[in-house]
């Protein structure tokens, strides 16, 4: 996966609401760039079915209204499903505020647990095959029912989402293409020649390499983590 090339093509969701009943939304995306031959046989939307459909930045705004308020959950979600949608958001100039929303991958807690894929993990936990996997509406609703399955299973996961996450010990996101990545308290890098290093104190030093970032090939929300690490490290040596 590349956050800085590529784009959402369908997007699905499914929402549950606190008394229990869900609603389900799906979308098929223009991605304004043509769709590679191997992607098609993934998942079998084809550039003729998307020529007509709106583009992310067109559907940005009725996106973010349905996901108001909500915390995220998916399969592999942390690492894929998330960190696109954010850039997109981003991409398309739309404010997708992520604070105080909590995250569930059931992927994390199926690994743990039996090391399947989606497919599998259906079959596991719900006892049924999964017809049509990679559609987006497939796909999501099967890990609801996955995730609905593992909570009867495993009663030490609890039944909120800070148990599931308590019990997973997923690590605190900084970016989501994790170039960056907390350790003690402390943003450090992820990559390259200053991994392990604290970010505020190599900008401070070398505040040559902020620029560099910003004008190399990372993703949109990772540069705008540098941003606000590099802002509050200016403003911490202003007031010294």
């Amino acid at each position: 996966m590349n956050l800085g090339t590529d784009r959402i093509v369908e997007i699905a969701i499914v929402k549950l609401l606190p008394d229990g009943s869900k609603t389900v939304k799906r979308k098929l995306i223009n991605p304004e760039m043509p769709i590679s031959k191997t992607s098609v046989e993934i998942h079998g939307i084809t550039n003729e079915m998307l020529k007509d459909a709106p583009t992310f930045a067109q559907a940005a705004q009725e996106l973010k209204q349905v996901l108001d308020d909500c915390d995220l959950a998916g399969y592999n979600s942390n690492r894929f499903d998330i960190p696109l949608l954010i850039e997109e958001f981003l991409r398309a100039g739309v404010d997708f505020d992520m604070k105080g929303r909590r995250m569930v991958d059931v992927q994390n807690i199926f690994h743990k647990m039996e090391q399947r894929t989606l497919s599998a993990a259906y079959k596991f936990y719900c006892g049924k095959v999964l017809e049509s996997a990679h559609s987006a509406e497939a796909d999501a609703s099967a890990t609801h029912e996955v995730l609905v399955a593992q909570l009867e299973r495993y009663p030490e996961l609890g039944t909120t989402i800070d148990s599931i996450n308590k019990f997973l010990g997923d690590e605190q996101v900084v970016d989501f293409a994790r170039r960056f990545i907390m350790q003690d308290g402390v943003e450090v890098f992820n990559f390259g020649k200053y991994k392990g290093q604290s970010i505020a104190e190599i900008l401070t030093k070398e505040p040559q390499y902020y620029d560099w970032m910003m004008r190399g090939d990372f993703p949109q929300q990772t540069k705008q983590k540098l941003t606000e690490i590099f802002t509050r490290t200016k403003l911490k040596g202003l007031k010294l």
